[in-house]
């Protein structure tokens, strides 16, 4: 099962915004770039729209076969539906997917998520 729909980042140019303007930390699997309390001049989001806005990026780098990329994406998505609740905020939040992460499984990158996401305080603490 996918992250909500209301819960994607879904545009172009909403992923450039945050890789030029966002905040970045990283870890052994994961690149994270967030962007707090965005500007919403993006048509893909509505005006009104508040809350945390996820994105997964993944390069043909990580592995040659879409089935691993896509098995590696869903158990991402998986990982953030768990940390939805804990989120404060508006963000926009593009996660990169680093080469080593064939070898990573979900209860991993359920912890490097939730480590980084607390880092850049998108998650609350307790």
């Amino acid at each position: 099962m996918a992250l909500p729909r209301q819960h994607r980042l879904r545009s172009p140019r909403s992923f450039s915004k945050v890789y030029k303007q966002g905040r970045r930390v990283s870890s052994r699997y994961l690149a994270v770039k967030a962007l707090k309390n965005p500007a919403p001049d993006d048509g893909s989001l509505d005006k009104s729209s508040s809350g945390v806005y996820f994105g997964v990026s993944i390069s043909r780098k990580v592995h040659k076969r879409a089935v691993v990329r896509n098995r590696i994406k869903r158990q991402i998505h998986a990982a953030l539906r768990i940390l939805l609740p804990r989120t404060v905020g508006t963000w926009w939040v593009v996660i990169n997917v680093r080469t080593s992460a064939t070898a990573c499984e979900y209860y991993e990158f359920l912890r490097e998520l939730e480590s980084l996401l607390l880092e850049l305080e998108v998650l609350h603490g307790n």
